[in-house]
C-alpha cells in the first residue's frame, strides 16, 4: 500500500487540509483521511489535485509538429491544406515509428498532469492500405507504448469509409485509415487481447471518424459494437464540413446528429466549434460531452467553441491535445478561457459566483474526461483509481497560493513546471517533473524525428 500525504488536497467536497491519501495494490484509492503530516509515512506532497483526462489524441501527429507552419502556393492556408500536408506524412510512418511516437506523447501528457490518454486510433493499415497480418497491429503498437509509459488507456479505434458524405473514394493519404464493416469489427475483435494485457484499468471504446467519413448504417453498427462503452466522433468543426453534410445528407451536422443518433452520457463530439445557438443547447441537455482541443482548434483555425451557451445549458467539457501540436494541460485550459474572452470581449467568462475560472475548468473537464473515458476516476475518493496530481506551490509563480488561486495560478500565470508528481491507477510515473522512463523514450524518439526532416 502506498500513503500520500497532501498539505491540501481538492476533495469531491472541496478543498481540505492535511489530508493522508491510501492506494492500493489494485491501482484504486482505498481511503482518504484527515492526518497529521507528523504521523504519515510516504509520500509527501503540498498540493493534490484529481489527475485529469486527456479525451482527444492522435499520437502519431507529434512528429509533425512544427513541420507544417510554411505556406504553400495556396494562398490562403487552412484545415484542408494541412490535411494534404498529414497524408504525405503517413506514407512514411511504420509500426515501430508509430509505437515510439505514441510512447512520447504519452509520456508528455503525464509529465503534464494527464493521468489518462483517449486515443483516437485511425492508422491501421499499410501505406498502400493493405491490412498488417496482425490486423490490429498497429493498435497494438499504441497499447505496447501504454506498457511502457505506465499512462491510463482508453483506445477508440476509429470506423473510416469514405473520403466524403458522397461516398467517394478515399485518396493515397487516407487508405491506411479504411475499414469496411466486418473489416472494422474484425480490428475491434484482435486488439482486445492485448488490451486485456495491459491491466485492469485499460478502457476501450469506438469512433466512427465522422458524418462525411462513413455511412448512416454505419453508425448503428458502431453503437452496437460500442455497447454502452465510450461513443466518440468529430462533429461541426470545420464550416466546409457543415456545408457538405447539408448539401447530402439535407441538414446540418448536429441536427443530422439529434435526430439519427441518439446522443446520450455515453456520447463524446470533438470540436463542435460550428454550432448554431439552438444546437448546442440541444447537444448539451442530450449529457453527451463536448471534446474540446482548443490549441489544436486555434491552430487548424476550426473556430471558437461556445462555451458560455453550452456550460450555461449544462453541457459537459473534456479537453484534449488532438494533434499533439504542444502537449500542455495549463496551455489548453487557458487557450479554453481566453478564446471566451477574446470573442466576448471580456473577463473571468467561465467562472462562476462559487468558483473562480481556473477551479471551474479544471473540475469541469476532469469530470467529462472520466465520463469519456469510461473511467472511473475525477476525483479523491476511496474507490476510484489513484489518478493524481500534486502541485509545486513553492514555486515563485504559485509561492503563498491558497486554494482556488492555486489552480488560478497553474493556469494562467505559470506552467506544466508546476506539475511535480503524479499517479495513474497507482503508478507513480512522474517524480519531481520527470518521467521515470524519460531519458530512453526521448532518445527513441529522437532518432524517428531524424528520419523525418525533411520530408516536407
Amino acid at each position: 500500500m502506498t500513503i500520500i500525504h497532501a498539505d491540501l488536497a481538492l476533495l469531491p467536497g472541496g478543498w481540505s487540509k492535511n489530508v493522508c491519501v491510501a492506494l492500493g495494490d489494485d491501482g484504486c484509492i482505498s481511503a482518504v483521511n484527515s492526518a497529521d503530516a507528523r504521523t504519515v509515512a510516504g509520500a509527501h506532497v503540498a498540493c493534490l489535485l484529481p489527475a485529469p483526462v486527456n479525451a482527444h489524441s492522435h499520437a502519431f501527429q507529434r512528429a509533425m509538429a512544427g513541420l507544417t507552419e510554411r505556406r504553400g502556393k495556396n494562398l490562403r492556408d487552412n484545415f484542408w491544406t494541412w490535411r494534404e500536408l498529414m497524408y504525405r506524412f503517413l506514407d512514411k510512418l511504420t509500426p515501430e515509428h508509430v509505437q515510439a511516437i505514441a510512447a512520447m506523447v504519452q509520456m508528455e501528457m503525464l509529465e503534464a498532469g494527464y493521468a489518462t490518454n483517449v486515443e483516437f486510433h485511425y492508422l491501421h493499415h499499410s501505406p498502400d492500405g493493405t491490412p498488417y497480418q496482425n490486423r490490429a497491429e498497429m493498435a497494438d503498437r499504441i497499447i505496447a507504448a501504454a506498457a511502457q509509459t505506465g499512462v491510463g488507456l482508453t483506445l477508440l479505434p476509429v470506423h473510416y469509409q469514405f473520403g466524403g458524405c458522397d461516398g467517394r473514394s478515399l485518396t493515397r493519404g487516407q487508405v491506411r485509415f479504411k475499414n469496411d464493416l466486418d473489416g472494422f469489427a474484425a480490428l475491434c475483435e484482435g486488439l482486445r487481447p492485448s488490451l486485456k494485457r495491459l491491466g485492469p484499468d485499460a478502457g476501450f471504446g469506438i469512433a466512427p471518424h465522422s458524418l462525411r467519413a462513413v455511412s448512416k448504417d454505419s453508425f448503428i453498427h458502431s453503437r452496437s459494437l460500442a455497447s454502452g462503452r465510450p461513443f466518440h466522433m468529430h462533429l461541426a468543426e470545420q464550416t466546409a464540413e457543415v456545408d457538405e453534410v447539408l448539401h447530402y445528407l439535407g441538414c446540418r451536422p448536429v441536427e443530422w446528429v439529434l435526430e439519427n443518433i441518439e446522443p446520450n452520457p455515453d456520447c463524446c463530439f470533438i470540436h463542435c466549434t460550428q454550432m448554431l445557438p439552438h444546437e448546442t443547447k440541444a447537444l448539451a441537455q442530450t449529457g453527451a460531452v463536448a471534446g474540446l482541443c482548443p490549441m489544436t482548434e486555434a491552430n487548424l483555425g476550426d473556430g471558437i467553441f461556445d462555451g458560455v451557451t453550452w456550460l450555461e445549458t449544462g453541457g459537459r467539457i473534456a479537453i484534449g491535445s488532438d494533434s499533439n501540436i504542444r502537449i500542455s494541460l495549463s496551455e489548453e485550459l487557458r487557450s479554453l478561457e481566453y478564446s471566451q474572452r477574446l470573442r466576448d470581449k471580456s473577463r473571468t467568462v467561465l467562472a462562476t459566483s462559487a468558483l473562480s475560472t481556473g477551479r471551474y475548468i479544471f473540475e469541469a473537464m476532469t469530470l467529462g474526461g472520466a465520463q469519456v473515458a469510461g473511467r472511473k476516476t475525477g476525483r479523491i475518493e476511496a474507490g476510484y483509481w489513484a489518478d493524481l496530481l500534486a502541485i509545486d506551490t513553492s514555486a515563485i509563480t504559485n509561492f503563498s497560493s491558497n486554494g482556488d488561486v492555486i489552480i488560478d495560478t497553474f493556469i494562467f500565470a505559470g506552467d506544466d513546471r508546476l506539475v511535480q508528481e503524479v499517479w495513474s491507477a497507482g503508478r507513480h510515473v512522474v517524480t519531481s517533473g520527470r518521467h521515470f522512463a524519460h531519458k530512453q523514450i526521448t532518445e527513441t524518439y529522437r532518432g524517428v524525428l531524424s528520419a523525418f526532416r525533411g520530408w516536407l
